[in-house]
């Protein structure tokens, strides 16, 4: 006959094996074994580590209520149940529905709270600052796969889908929701004023010529629900707005009449996109064309008629000068011709003009000689 000497700590639990069936617990202390023909095997367990996995769970769930009732923790959930599992009063893990284990009772205090999944499909606000503050811990939790945290900016909001369908609108702040048993995702959106770019747009106009044009605009969400209800991408569909708005607006008319009026594409634009956002939860609040890029040879042909035409204004501006100069100049012999003191005046001013080109002057016969041989009229 065969003796086994085992000895259990206070910290470890054994689990004795009598040819491969489960015979009993073994207590810390010292056990005294009779084997016989029977073969033994004991395992330890340490209590620090409480859960306890091994291929018996379910045969002492079903066939030992009493020693699962005395040594473990019993957990077992259904299939619209979750668990918060904690040691020491510490949240450690989320156990997923239909879950079954056993957790060793007598070192860490193991504590499971249940929550019914058909009652909220959101967390309560402080289990949500809890899962979110996991950093913060010296122990990370597990199972978070089956949580679906989001944090929503206070310049945006969320859209809540659940299985395909929108279920509401979330405001700022944290949440949190179980994504057990059904398909849930959030979508962020910016509530703020926001830029669309349609640029490189090739359209004709009405007398034929492309123009290429860029454009620029600012729109935001006046009903969020209804924009993502009535579109599969609201920014796509205001983008395809713009587009067939700047067509009806250059496409209709000359290049003559956009080039005396850029702002008319604006107008139209403004006119024909707003009415048709307004359904859509959208709102377009400034439309502006950033650059109308002109063919090459159209610019060359744009560019001699602006030369012709201000050449034009300056021969008009040349020829009335010299009309009002050859005007101002026959009124001054009109008053010289009567008045021989002016014509006197006269006379000195241009022989001060000529003195002042000459360096030096030789006088003879006295000053009368001079101005009578320099000016002369006749």
């Amino acid at each position: 006959m065969t003796i086994k000497r085992v000895t259990v700590k206070k910290s470890e639990r054994g689990l004795l094996l009598r040819n491969g069936d489960f015979e009993r617990v073994l207590q810390p202390g010292t056990h005294w074994l009779f084997a016989g023909l029977d073969s033994l095997q004991i395992e330890v367990f340490e209590l620090e580590a409480p859960a306890f996995v091994h291929r018996l769970t379910e045969y002492l769930l079903a066939k030992e209520p009493e020693v699962v009732e005395a040594e473990f923790l019993r957990v077992e959930l259904n299939a619209h149940q979750v668990g918060l599992r904690s040691e020491n009063g510490v949240l450690v893990e989320l156990l997923p529905p239909e879950t079954r284990r056993l957790y060793w009772k007598g070192l860490v205090d193991v504590q499971v709270e249940v929550i019914d999944l058909e009652k909220s499909i959101e967390l309560p606000a402080a289990l949500t600052a809890r899962l979110l503050q996991t950093q913060l811990r010296p122990r990370s939790i597990t199972g978070l796969a089956g949580v679906l945290q989001v944090v929503v900016p206070e310049h945006g909001a969320g859209i809540l889908w659940v299985d395909g369908k929108v279920e509401r609108l979330l405001g700022a702040g944290s949440f949190a929701f179980w994504r057990f048993n059904r398909n849930v995702s959030v979508e962020l959106v910016d509530l703020r004023l926001q830029a669309v770019e349609v640029t490189g747009q090739e359209i004709l106009t009405r007398d034929k010529v492309a123009l290429r044009l860029n454009l620029s605009a600012t729109w935001r969400f006046t009903d969020v629900l209804t924009a993502f209800r009535e579109l599969a991408k609201p920014a796509e569909h205001l983008y395809r707005e713009l587009q067939f708005g700047l067509r009806a607006a250059v496409g209709t008319r000359s290049l003559d009449e956009l080039l005396e009026n850029k702002s008319v594409i604006d107008e139209v634009v403004t006119a024909q996109v707003k009415t048709k956002l307004a359904s859509f939860g959208l709102e377009l609040a400034s439309v502006g064309v950033k650059d109308i890029v002109l063919p090459g040879e159209m610019k060359t042909i744009l560019a001699q008629v602006v030369e012709a035409g201000k050449s034009a204004e300056a021969n008009v501006i040349r020829r009335r000068e010299e009309t009002a100069a050859t005007r101002s100049l026959l009124n001054t012999a009109k008053v010289m011709e009567d008045n021989p003191v002016a014509l006197r005046l006269k006379e000195l001013e241009t022989l001060e003009r000529v003195a002042e080109r000459i360096d030096k002057i030789s006088v003879f016969g006295g000053l009368d000689q001079v101005l009578n041989g320099l000016v002369k009229l006749r």
